[in-house]
């Protein structure tokens, strides 16, 4: 909430007290300050002007020359090409060599050959966003409403409020009350230890009228638990005008756009009491029976901004005989809207289910100011007078008379939150020694009404009612440290016996996992848990069911994610976007599977994606594109180091959504699968935006639940190694795995390495042969090898590739 520095003045003595003192006091015991600001930042040598003479430009059928009086000798010549400007206005004037927003410099010049003294300003050359402009001024300059009390010459940073400083807090959902001017008093009057001063409202008899509201509109309230509050006051005989000017630059340095009298009076008495109010036509009304239920499922509703809107049977809506005419809490309807030609107005005050309030704000997308506080709760023990002033106001403000009496259809009453709490307990909590008449203090600083029982050192605190957010002791011991001040509890050293922190075997695993894929050339990646709904359905084979957001805050965020190839394609195509052609990444993180619990759940993955160059071109070295085996080599190299004892195998599979078919292979431990790796298919690829890239992603959990060997290392021998060739003619169907399993299936006691060099298929083979040459190598760590040895163990090779392969030796 914007908080105004000189509106609080009127509550509370801020005399030596900067602006920024006080919202370092508010963050340091209340809410946090986002900002502290003020609309005149930079801004100098911008004056009141007076248009005297107003003509048209000679050499322009836009531009206008015009006569200013700005308080000189002498009135300056300004061109100006406004469609709004006229003679006898109080504008704006920036003179020559002021500094306006972004701090523009403003300097003499000709303007097609006019000479140009200065420029006459619209709200937003000098600060003022677009959407609190009042909407007559948006695309024009600002002229100066006659009970401004301007006059040449003034500065208009003065005269518009500017000068302000504005308090830019951040209200927690458990503060609603610091959603008003009141509420905020309150609570810097507990931390600075005064009492505020507040102005209570009375209707005058000239004010009063004698007609009845009762006798034209009557409130039917069905369920107290929805709309636990509703009540109704009227004005007649309103006319409907701008504001006054204090108000509408209230408003506007505030983050509200001044609309006229009666809606801004709503607005100045939400943000001052935190109770939103909602005025409504009453001839639009009159006769009829005002009540609050629940919208029929699919029906229309225009709001006041002019939408359509399909409404849900869950829907809370204000009815005027059955017949919607507001979002309850939200947003009123056109129907009802006061125009120009409202003459009687009646003004609503309710309060509404929190709850039902949020869930329609949020998925009809309509985050009013109103909906932000109804969702927080609302001060009971302020609707009445919030209401009665707004009435006052709008008469005041609109010519009009307050209608006799208040039409209720639910008033349900809340009674103080009684509390105890020992004075032994809170010193205890609190690390302090705090006495009895210190505690007191704070509660008196807090307007608590207290008690203490001497003999049972027991605090009996009656809580406000504007302060919803207390119910329990835990609740009064924050309220006690808040005002004592953090700053000033006690610090203390943690006692008993320090332990020895440690990772656990996960974490071990986990932080491994990093350093071995960051050594391999990868960079780690970050990406969102949630995702589009076709994105975290990808890359999974299972049939895995979707754990999707209930409220999505946009439709890329709807699902969670099942997969972190998905994020990490992402990444790839925002570096490519940015002539990033090499992207090499890594993450770790979990997916979401839902199991029909309501809780979904987290299985723990690793995923790497490459794309581009694995080898920059250089002068003697040509660019090597990232391949295949380079994405295996990864894994494998990754697994390897993790020392897992069961067996890795890699098989190729077809059916994986995304993936190419002929280049991906699932990657099993003992059998059972525990990730894949490959080429992503070239449609998923153009789909991304990226060009030719590899992928892998494996179950972390999986990998860190198989069983590891506490000692992975192996002694290099001193011996000599010995190594035999054999090339082979064999079919086509054979794979290389197949080749190597029967090699290490022949128990080969003295074989250390088994290495492809050489594979041909084409002339001079029989169709569907292919020729594949092997490298073996024998070595023994313990002694020098003999020939025979090594030539035994090798005919056993020959043979078995023979019988299990039929392959013919070369």
């Amino acid at each position: 909430m914007k908080l105004s520095y000189e509106w609080l003045s009127k509550y509370l003595d801020l005399d030596g007290v900067e602006p920024k003192d006080l919202a370092e006091k508010i963050e340091r015991t209340a809410v946090e300050v986002d900002s502290v600001t003020r609309l005149d930042y930079k801004l100098k040598k911008i004056v009141v002007g007076h248009t005297l003479e107003v003509t048209d430009h000679p050499d322009s059928d836009h531009l206008h020359v015009c006569q200013v009086d700005v308080g000189e000798d002498e009135p300056i010549q300004i061109v100006c090409g406004a469609p709004n400007i006229a003679a006898d206005q109080d504008v704006i004037v920036a003179l020559h060599g002021s500094r306006i927003k972004d701090n523009v410099k403003i300097k003499r010049s000709k303007m097609r050959g006019v000479k140009s003294n200065g420029m006459i300003c619209a709200l937003q050359e000098i600060g003022y966003p677009d959407n609190v402009v009042p909407k007559e001024f948006v695309d024009g300059i600002y002229v100066f409403p006659a009970d401004s009390g301007v006059k040449p010459g003034d500065s208009v940073m003065e005269a518009l409020g500017m000068d302000d400083d504005i308090i830019d807090t951040s209200v927690t959902p458990n503060r609603g009350d610091m959603f008003s001017m009141n509420g905020n008093a309150h609570e810097i009057a507990a931390i600075l230890d005064q009492t505020a001063n507040f102005d209570v409202a009375e209707i005058e008899s000239s004010l009063q009228s004698e007609t009845k509201l009762l006798d034209q509109i009557k409130i039917e309230i069905n369920d107290e638990k929805d709309t636990p509050v509703y009540k109704m006051m009227g004005v007649e005989g309103v006319s409907i005008q701008e504001s006054p000017f204090w108000l509408q630059t209230l408003l506007m340095k505030v983050g509200i756009r001044p609309i006229n009298n009666v809606v801004d009076v709503t607005n100045y008495v939400m943000l001052k009491y935190g109770q939103p109010l909602h005025a409504y036509d009453l001839s639009s009304l009159k006769g009829k029976t005002i009540s609050v239920n629940d919208a029929k499922e699919g029906s229309e509703f225009e709001t006041l901004d002019g939408m359509k809107r399909e409404l849900r049977s869950s829907d809370l809506m204000i009815m005027a005989d059955n017949v919607p005419v507001g979002m309850a809490g939200i947003m009123g309807g056109l129907d009802s809207e006061v125009t120009n030609q409202t003459q009687n107005v009646v003004i609503e005050a309710a309060i509404f289910d929190p709850i039902k309030i949020r869930k329609a704000a949020r998925y009809h997308n309509l985050h009013s100011e109103a909906a932000m506080r109804f969702e927080r709760g609302i001060d009971y023990s302020a609707l009445n007078q919030a209401l009665k002033e707004a009435a006052i106001l709008i008469a005041q403000f609109s010519d009009g008379r307050v209608l006799d009496g208040v039409v209720e259809g639910s008033s349900v009453k809340k009674s103080p939150q009684v509390v105890t709490v020992t004075l032994p307990r809170i010193n205890k909590i609190l690390g302090t020694s705090l006495s009895k008449v210190e505690v007191l203090d704070i509660f008196h600083r807090l307007d608590f009404e207290t008690e203490f029982d001497d003999q049972e050192q027991t605090f009996t605190i009656s809580v406000p009612v504007r302060r919803w957010d207390i119910h329990i002791e835990a609740d009064i011991l924050e309220e006690v440290a808040r005002i004592f001040g953090y700053d000033n509890l006690p610090v203390t050293l943690p006692t008993g016996a320090p332990t020895v922190g440690q990772l656990t075997a996960k974490q071990k695993l986990i932080r491994a996992s990093r350093n071995v894929l960051e050594g391999l050339g990868l960079t780690q990646a970050m990406s969102y848990g949630l995702t589009t709904i076709a994105k975290s359905a990808r890359f999974v084979k299972d049939d895995h069911a979707q754990v999707k957001v209930n409220w999505p805050m946009t439709k890329d965020r709807e699902a969670l994610r099942m997969n972190l190839i998905s994020g990490l394609l992402d990444d790839v195509a925002y570096n490519q976007a940015r002539s990033v052609d090499n992207v090499a990444l890594y993450e770790q993180g979990r997916v979401f599977y839902a199991n029909g619990s309501g809780q979904p759940e987290e299985i723990e993955h690793i995923a790497g994606v490459i794309s581009g160059s694995i080898q920059a071109k250089s002068w003697n070295e040509p660019e090597k594109l990232v391949s295949f085996f380079d994405i295996k080599g990864i894994v494998e190299q990754y697994l390897k180091n993790l020392a897992l004892t069961g067996e890795i195998t890699y098989t190729a599979v077809q059916d994986l959504d995304g993936m190419h078919p002929g280049r991906t292979a699932e990657v099993k431990l003992d059998g059972q699968i525990i990730g894949f790796l490959g080429q992503i298919h070239p449609l998923t690829a153009k789909e991304f935006k990226i060009k030719e890239t590899y992928v892998f992603e494996l179950n972390l959990t999986e990998i860190i639940n198989a069983q590891k060997k506490l000692q992975h290392y192996s002694v290099i021998s001193k011996y000599p190694a010995i190594t035999r060739d054999v090339a082979m003619l064999i079919s086509k169907d054979v794979t290389n795995e197949q080749i190597l399993n029967v090699i290490r299936e022949t128990k080969q006691a003295n074989l250390v390495n088994v290495e492809l060099f050489d594979v041909y298929a084409g002339e001079h083979l029989e169709d569907g042969m292919k020729s594949m040459a092997y490298q073996l190598t024998y070595q023994d760590i313990n002694d020098t090898l003999q020939e025979d040895t090594v030539n035994q163990e090798f005919s056993k090779v020959i043979e078995q590739l023979k019988e299990q392969l039929d392959a013919t030796i070369r």
